[in-house]
């Protein structure tokens, strides 16, 4: 079964694309990492950046003009981890696309594709033409969603591929595949120039983990699964209690947490060897810190501030305790458990911030959905915490902007099409009112508080001001707004 799809798009949501739209006087944010610099004027003609002009400039005579005094512009944001929702959520397509859009997002990569193949598909056309509210969807899709069945040998791998790309699809979400059928497929979806990234099961880890599938071209890595035991130096099995079992939800999310400190040292020889062939591999790290942080504090994830207004009641039933609930694993979570995780995040941590401060791309993605985390509120917190694990914000915006467009792009061996505010780059932007270098939370919908110092007033600030994906301008606010009536709409239902 599928969520429902978006409805189209209503001539009243989004403004544009314009002939010609000026967006004059903002301080330009570009995505390369380089500092701010304003004030800027950015002419867009339809849904390319034709110019990035120093100063106020001169708005050409038949241009829209948009006013950005005081506002800070930015690339649009790209979720490399991002789910459209599922019937499990009861979230229809409009509410998790709005959500994004709402948060700056203008680019998803969708992991697997859990709607169908067909439907996702069909939803991607949909967004690249414009017809309804939703960030650009590239499309990965999980070995064996054919009519042919399970992918079993690397034959049938290869057909796989063909016919998947045929079909349109961008790429391919692996888990569980045997080594031979995985190395099969990464090969040809690398002759084709489709995409490919991995969450490894442990089922399988101990037979292919992420250096050894990095090896055979595989694209991204999502999480860290696979990771830690790229580093094992003294041992080759993760230190599983006897009484484990996989399928038990507690047991493998509580074990996870005591992983890292199985693994080498940080600084040790065999982290460095690990990190130096992920390197020269030109190897991605996608690594949703955010979807996992409810494990090292479950009662903060489930009172975050947003959940009562913008959360639909089945998603929140959906992230309560529960056995048959994937990700709803909280029913039996321990202060222990909590402590090992911290750990667990100092460690992850470390190796992303090396791991970029020595070349390596590290993207943004949410996996929201899941855990307490919900669709763009997630995808900010990821925001923060690249930040905690050393990230400057100047280089946090660069991994939510042009690190993503980049592995997009160089999966599918084409120019990057987004992700930087150049000449000729489409024309996916995110102004904001408050400087989200200062404080990365005024990137939430909700915004974060603030003392006004003329007053000596505590007011609350922020929350994107407009999203513009393809030259179309977005409210964000109203963009909320839809989302809120939406779940206030299911709640009467409930009632």
């Amino acid at each position: 079964m599928s969520i429902k799809p978006a409805p189209e798009r209503k001539p009243d949501e989004g403004q544009g694309p314009f002939q010609k739209l000026f967006i004059q006087g903002a301080t330009l944010i570009d995505g390369t990492g380089a500092p701010p610099r304003g004030p800027v004027s950015i002419l867009i003609e339809e849904n390319k950046i034709k110019d990035v002009i120093n100063g106020m400039g001169q708005p050409p005579a038949d241009a829209e003009i948009s006013e950005a005094n005081g506002m800070y512009v930015m690339p649009g944001f790209v979720d490399t981890h991002a789910h459209i929702g599922g019937v499990s959520q009861g979230t229809p397509a409009e509410y998790v696309y709005k959500l994004w859009m709402a948060h700056g997002v203008t680019t998803i990569r969708e992991p697997g594709s859990g709607n169908g193949v067909d439907w996702t598909l069909t939803e991607k056309e949909r967004s690249a033409k414009n017809e309804i509210v939703a960030p650009r969807i590239s499309a990965y899709i999980r070995p064996g969603m054919w009519e042919n069945g399970p992918i079993q040998t690397p034959e049938e791998a290869r057909k796989f591929v063909h016919w998947a790309g045929m079909k349109g699809a961008d790429g391919f979400k692996l888990s569980s595949s045997d080594p031979d059928v995985m190395a099969a497929l990464i090969d040809e979806a690398n002759k084709r120039e489709l995409g490919s990234m991995a969450h490894l099961q442990q089922t399988h880890v101990t037979r292919a983990h992420v250096l050894d599938t990095a090896r055979m071209g595989l694209g991204a890595m999502e999480h860290w699964y696979g990771l830690p035991e790229s580093l094992f130096d003294d041992r080759i099995v993760q230190n599983y209690p006897a009484d484990y079992d996989y399928n038990n939800e507690y047991d493998r999310f509580s074990q996870a947490g005591r992983l890292w400190k199985q693994a080498a040292a940080p600084g040790s020889n065999k982290w460095n060897e690990v990190m130096n062939e992920l390197l020269s591999l030109d190897f991605t790290l996608s690594p949703t810190l955010a979807i996992y942080e409810a494990t090292r504090d479950v009662m903060r994830a489930q009172e975050e501030e947003w959940h009562e207004k913008y959360t639909l009641p089945s998603l929140w039933e959906f992230f309560q305790p529960d056995p048959a609930n994937h990700g709803s694993f909280f029913f039996d979570w321990t202060t222990a458990d909590e402590v090992a995780w911290k750990e667990n995040y100092k460690l992850w941590m470390a190796f992303l911030n090396e791991y970029k401060n020595r070349g390596g791309r590290v993207t943004t993605g949410s996996d929201s959905g899941f855990i307490y985390k919900l669709y763009g509120f997630g995808y900010i917190r990821e925001l923060e915490l690249l930040q905690e694990s050393g990230f400057h914000p100047l280089e946090v915006i660069q991994s939510a902007t042009m690190k993503g467009a980049e592995i997009l792009s160089k999966e599918h061996n084409i120019p990057m099409k987004f992700g930087i505010i150049r000449p000729n780059m489409l024309a996916d932007l995110v102004l904001v009112e408050e400087n989200p270098l200062h404080n990365l939370k005024t990137l939430y919908g909700t915004g974060t508080i603030k003392l006004n110092l003329e007053t000596n007033t505590v007011e609350r600030v922020g929350g994107v001001k407009y999203t513009i994906k393809d030259g179309i301008v977005y409210d964000a606010k109203e963009l909320l707004s839809d989302v809120e009536q939406i779940v206030k709409d299911a709640e009467r239902v409930v009632i």
